[in-house]
């Protein structure tokens, strides 16, 4: 067992993989020589080589363009976008091409691509700072991945460049220089496989990267009043373990879920509708979600923070849910 950072973790997965599998190529935007405006992949370059790590030019539409190409013809590419919210500038790749092709085609070939979304309110304004996974879970096809761990961040970017399907991977940016414990002994929880990062039998928070650490905290505040909240990381938006969360408020009747992505129509708001759907006899008390707000995400942290969903946010929500 060691400890490492979360963006070390990233950068060893792509570097295995790298190793493993002469068929994965790595780029994007400066993540050749420079390494990325965020030092995910620095080293790689040099020791793979130009012709499977290199720079592209600023357009998203063409980058992911020419990895479904790539993946169709048997390569397994690995494409950076340095900010999530640009997903939607590749729209028309992700969704209908990457997402949709292998359907269309009857299954004659597998889209093997990974696109690397760096995403979290970090100050820089509207258009850089979205958590856009809804987009993604809503469109079938996609993969997506929200590790909120070290060892999640490694292994399931490992897991998804050994995919056959297109795997939209989210990282958020607050989180590249938490550290945390990775057992490289340590068998890889599959898609769809969702972690209980906390146990208990009050209420369950559904939560996942920087809310989730939010989650946990709040957590301890709760437990010095008595509240005993379970906590429960999902790890991959599609395929979703809903399994667990059923058996999760089956056990404390009452369900909370946190999300850094916008609360109309956003993660939570699936979560709401299944269990209305499959858990409505065992919710003892309304289903509650926080979210950012249906507004631009400014860039002063002020403004930031105003409307990010806080630890105390959360804490009032269980208080009001259990009381």
């Amino acid at each position: 067992m060691r400890e490492i950072t979360y963006s070390k973790a990233l950068n060893e997965a792509l570097d295995e993989a790298l190793a493993e599998d002469e068929d994965v190529i790595v780029y994007g935007c400066d993540v050749g020589r420079w390494g990325g405006i965020f030092n995910i992949t620095t080293g790689l370059q040099a020791k793979y080589g130009a012709d499977r790590v290199f720079d592209s030019p600023i357009s998203e539409n063409v980058l992911v363009g020419a990895g479904v190409g790539a993946a169709v013809g048997g390569l397994r590419p690995v494409v950076e976008l340095q900010f999530a919210d640009f997903l939607l500038t590749a729209g028309d790749e992700i969704f209908f091409k990457a997402g949709m092709w292998r359907f269309m085609h009857g299954g004659a070939f597998t889209v093997p691509l990974v696109v690397r979304l760096p995403s979290g309110a970090t100050g820089a304004g509207p258009e850089h700072s979205t958590c856009p996974e809804a987009y993604v879970m809503h469109s079938p096809g996609l993969l997506c991945c929200v590790p909120s761990t070290p060892a999640d961040a490694k292994g399931l970017l490992k897991l998804a460049i050994r995919s056959d399907n297109p795997v939209m991977f989210f990282e958020h940016r607050r989180l590249y220089q938490t550290r945390g414990p990775i057992d490289d002994a340590a068998a890889v929880a599959p898609f769809g496989k969702a972690a209980v990062r906390r146990e208990g039998r009050h209420a369950t928070i559904v939560a996942w990267q920087v809310m989730l650490n939010r989650a946990l905290k709040a957590a301890e505040t709760l437990a010095a009043e008595g509240l005993d909240v379970e906590v429960i990381d999902p790890r991959t938006l599609a395929p979703f373990d809903f399994e667990t969360i059923l058996a999760s408020v089956k056990k404390t009747g009452a369900c909370l879920v946190v999300e850094e992505g916008y609360r109309r129509l956003g993660v939570g708001a699936e979560i709401g509708a299944r269990l209305f759907e499959e858990a409505l006899p065992y919710l003892d008390r309304p289903f509650r979600r926080l979210a950012i707000p249906d507004v631009p995400i400014g860039s002063a942290p002020a403004l930031v923070n105003r409307i990010l969903p806080s630890e105390d946010e959360i804490v009032a929500a269980v208080r009001e849910m259990t009381r």
